[in-house]
């Protein structure tokens, strides 16, 4: 996803909450109660990397997996993470630098190194070759951009044979070279015959978004910088994809979910993303109002981004969150997987959602999700057709 400065300052570096920082669930004003969770998998840490699309959408096909034949596996999130940095490389030499080349990507991109180069265990290839204990890719990538954009100046005024196993060699370096055989639970694999014995079809799984700039029911290439496979997603309404999602939880299936973190509403440390009104003298009457109306403009910033429970939350409709899209006021920032819905004290639904960012936060990795934060911050989701209800799969000519 794309805004990894946002998440080193919001996520990553607060990921090790410290004993003075721990909440107390009480003191939020939400008290969740689930209602619908999917079999799934345990958290992941991604730690200091912006590889959220990877151990998102890897967490969705293992809850798959588990949904499909009951074996609960751990899949390598850098043995894709890998390929994708290779294949992106070879992609930005040859664009001249015109696509992005992050740590960034898109739920499409574990599809897409499954079906090419398969898939492996993470007691196989853990990707940790460079004497951390946790996945740390500051220094890698650092590295990794400075070698291209010195290949990228061509000195000899043409590339050489050699600049492309040169950024491979960095990689085998930071990583382990890949694995081409294995073995695992007493069998021979390679990574194409491991991948097919997961008894999952990476052809089921379609992914979909929702914005007014393209048809709706027809499929277009999803114009975020970090979509780098150019990768294409069914446009469907607002209200079709929560219902593709609401049908998916009901029949126990999970959905990969890109959204924007950004708002103020998405509290992570408290468990809890909202979008709640903003106060304003247009929203606020009497004592409130008075009492806003003597704040300085430091103090009402603060008062916005205190959120002592279930309240008023915006109205979203198809036109906001395209306004949003357009305004780059919802960006593409961070991947997690839906498992499931809740509704707080006062009956307002949610959905649950697991994140990567480890299980030392208040609902050990997980968080809640308004229904109005889903509707305006979703970028795509991603689900196995199976749980597409009938008549959008007929639309979209699924």
């Amino acid at each position: 996803m794309k805004k990894y400065a946002l998440l080193s300052a919001i996520a990553l570096a607060g990921l090790h909450v410290s004993a003075q920082e721990i909440i107390v669930p009480d003191s939020t004003g939400f008290k969740f109660t689930d209602k619908n969770v999917v079999k799934q998998t345990s958290v992941k840490d991604q730690n200091k990397t912006g590889t959220c699309w990877c151990f998102s959408t890897n967490s969705f096909l293992e809850n798959e997996i588990l949904k499909k034949t009951g074996k609960e596996v751990d899949l390598s999130e850098m043995f894709v993470v890998y390929h994708c940095y290779a294949d992106k490389a070879m992609k930005h030499i040859r664009m001249d630098q015109k696509i992005n080349f992050e740590q960034g990507g898109s739920t499409l991109d574990v599809p897409y190194v499954w079906k090419k180069y398969g898939m492996v265990p993470e007691e196989v290839y853990s990707g940790l070759n460079y004497g951390d204990k946790k996945h740390n890719h500051y220094e890698l990538i650092a590295g990794l951009k400075g070698y291209l954009n010195g290949i990228a100046r061509m000195p000899n005024r043409q590339l050489s044979t050699a600049w492309y196993n040169g950024f491979i060699g960095i990689l085998d370096a930071y990583f382990g070279k890949l694995p081409e055989k294995f073995s695992h639970e007493g069998k021979e694999y390679t990574p194409e015959t491991y991948a097919a014995s997961l008894g999952i079809n990476i052809d089921d799984y379609i992914p979909f978004t929702s914005f007014t700039h393209h048809p709706f029911n027809e499929k277009f290439a999803l114009e975020v910088a970090d979509n780098w496979l150019w990768g294409e997603y069914y446009n469907v309404k607002m209200e079709e994809m929560k219902q593709i999602v609401d049908n998916a939880i009901k029949n126990g299936y999970s959905v990969a979910w890109a959204a924007d973190v950004s708002e103020r509403g998405f509290q992570w440390k408290k468990g809890f993303a909202v979008l709640p009104v903003e106060k304003s003298a247009e929203t606020l009457e009497g004592t409130e109002l008075a009492r806003w109306t003597k704040l300085s403009d430091k103090d009402r910033e603060n008062e916005q981004n205190k959120i002592k429970g279930p309240g008023e939350e915006i109205k979203v409709t198809q036109e906001l969150r395209q306004e949003w899209f357009d305004a780059h006021k919802t960006t593409d920032d961070h991947g997690m997987v839906i498992v499931g819905d809740a509704v707080d004290q006062e009956g307002n639904r949610y959905y649950k959602v697991k994140n990567s960012w480890d299980t030392n936060q208040l609902y050990d990795g997980y968080i809640y999700v308004s229904e109005a934060y889903f509707l305006a911050k979703t970028m795509d989701i991603v689900v196995n057709k199976a749980a597409v209800p009938a008549e959008i799969a007929k639309n979209c000519k699924l």
